[in-house]
């Protein structure tokens, strides 16, 4: 499993990264392109034209492209990397979490507060159960993730999960099966990588009780 949530195994194509030299499914890197004036441009959705830069989705990998040269030497041309790019990314990656959350909320695939998402753990609809990794850890602890491959996500804090659903702050939600809950999970795991600590983020993590005591 990559870290972008991809099985190798699957359809998805290899690029190298130009950190590590290690070739992967594009779910787990960060593609870039030199832009206007020949600067480091970010391409999150894998749209922009133009040769792609692929670096894995982990900051250490990051920091060390934009120190290193390691744009210019893959771009075989001098290029100017924007200052702060790896928080840079961050943001990005964690914006389109945000959306694709928003896009699930408004299809009816997820629902926030800690009713509605026992409710559905309990019922067998979640797929992933998501958990803001500011919340208190008592409450948390009172929900259990599904079983299954990357049924947890709490890379994202009490604001970001409230901007998805439309609210100040957020710290239990559920996402159904289905092709948003594909992306979200497979986004969130990039952001992950930019933000650490992955076992304890995205995973089969059992987080307390069984829902059904809580």
């Amino acid at each position: 499993m990559t870290r972008g949530g991809r099985d190798k195994e699957n359809d998805d194509p290899e690029r190298k990264c130009i950190v590590s030299g290690e070739s992967q499914p594009k779910g787990g890197l960060i593609r870039f392109v030199v832009g206007p004036d020949n600067v480091i441009v970010p391409d999150i959705l894998f749209r922009l034209p133009g040769r792609g830069i692929y670096v894995t989705a982990d900051r250490a990998a990051l920091d060390k492209a934009a120190k290193k040269g390691l744009f210019s030497r893959a771009a075989r041309q001098p290029v100017t990397v924007p200052e702060h790019l790896t928080e840079l990314v961050e943001s990005l990656i964690a914006r389109r979490v945000i959306d694709l959350l928003s896009l699930a909320r408004k299809a009816g695939k997820a629902v926030c507060g800690f009713e509605k998402s026992k409710d559905w753990l309990i019922k067998g609809q979640a797929r992933v159960l998501i958990q803001a990794n500011d919340g208190s850890e008592r409450g948390k602890e009172k929900l259990r993730p599904p079983n299954g491959a990357e049924s947890l996500i709490s890379c994202l804090s009490a604001g970001e999960l409230g901007l998805a659903f439309g609210r100040e702050r957020a710290i239990h939600a559920a996402l159904a099966a289905g092709g948003l809950s594909n992306r979200v999970v497979e986004e969130a795991a990039r952001l992950v990588g930019l933000r650490g600590a992955e076992d304890k983020q995205v995973g089969e993590i059992i987080a307390g009780k069984d829902t059904k005591d809580a």
